[in-house]
C-alpha cells in the first residue's frame, strides 16, 4: 500500500518552486494568487524543469475565469478546480491528476473553450500542427473526443473500444505531440483546429 504524505507548504510562488525542487512531490496543489511570484509563474517554472517532469500541478483557486484557466494550462497545469470543491472532490481531483489524467471543473472547461474560441494562441505549440499529421486516424478521433470532454469510458463506449485501448491511443497522441499530459492534449486540439468549439450561448 502506498502512503501519501504532505511534504511541504509554501507561502508564495518562489517557495513552492524551491520546495518542489527539494522534495519532488507527485502533486503540487497550487493557488493562482499568492504574494510575490504568482501561481501561474510558479507552475511554469515547475513544468518547464526537466528534473520535475514527474510532478503534476493542480490549480486550486476561486478565480475560474477564462484568462486564469488558459494561462494555467499554457503554463503546464494538469488540472483546475475551484475552491468551492469539497474535501472529497479535492481528494478525487488529486487522484485523477496522479493517475495521469486531466482535470478541469465544469466552469473552467466552459471558460477554456471560450478562451480558445475568442483568442487562440497558436504559438504555444509551434510543432503541434505538423506533428498532428503523424497521428493515426483513430488517434486523432480519440484526441478530439477527449478534447470535447469525454472520459476514456465515454470514448470507449462511443467507439466500441476498451478503455485500455482508448488510454493507449491517448498516450500515443501525447508522445507524438510532445504533450506533457492530457490537459496539454486538449490545449493542442483547440490550437491546431482539430476541435472546433461551439459558439457560446448568449
Amino acid at each position: 500500500m502506498t502512503i501519501r504524505v504532505l511534504v511541504g507548504e509554501a507561502a508564495d510562488g518562489d517557495e513552492v518552486v524551491a520546495l518542489t525542487r527539494v522534495h519532488h512531490p507527485d502533486i503540487v496543489v497550487m493557488d493562482i494568487r499568492m504574494p510575490g511570484t504568482d501561481g501561474r509563474t510558479a507552475t511554469s517554472a515547475i513544468c518547464s524543469d526537466p528534473v520535475l517532469s514527474d510532478t503534476r500541478v493542480l490549480i486550486l483557486t476561486t478565480f475560474e475565469t477564462e484568462e486564469h484557466v488558459a494561462r494555467a494550462l499554457h503554463a503546464g497545469a494538469s488540472g483546475f478546480l475551484g475552491k468551492d470543491v469539497g474535501a472529497e472532490g479535492l481528494v478525487a481531483g488529486i487522484r485523477t491528476i496522479a493517475a495521469g489524467d486531466a482535470l478541469l471543473s465544469p466552469q473552467a472547461t466552459r471558460n477554456l473553450i471560450t478562451r480558445f474560441l475568442t483568442a487562440p494562441q497558436p504559438g504555444t505549440h509551434p510543432a503541434a500542427r505538423k506533428n498532428l499529421a503523424d497521428l493515426t486516424d483513430r488517434e486523432r478521433e480519440v484526441m478530439a473526443l477527449a478534447a470535447d470532454g469525454l472520459t476514456n469510458a465515454d470514448i470507449a463506449a462511443r467507439l466500441y473500444l476498451s478503455p485500455l485501448t482508448v488510454r493507449t491511443h491517448i498516450h500515443h497522441a501525447m508522445a507524438k505531440l510532445h504533450a506533457r499530459d492530457r490537459a496539454q492534449l486538449v490545449v493542442i486540439a483547440y490550437q491546431t483546429g482539430l476541435v472546433q468549439p461551439n459558439p457560446p450561448r448568449p
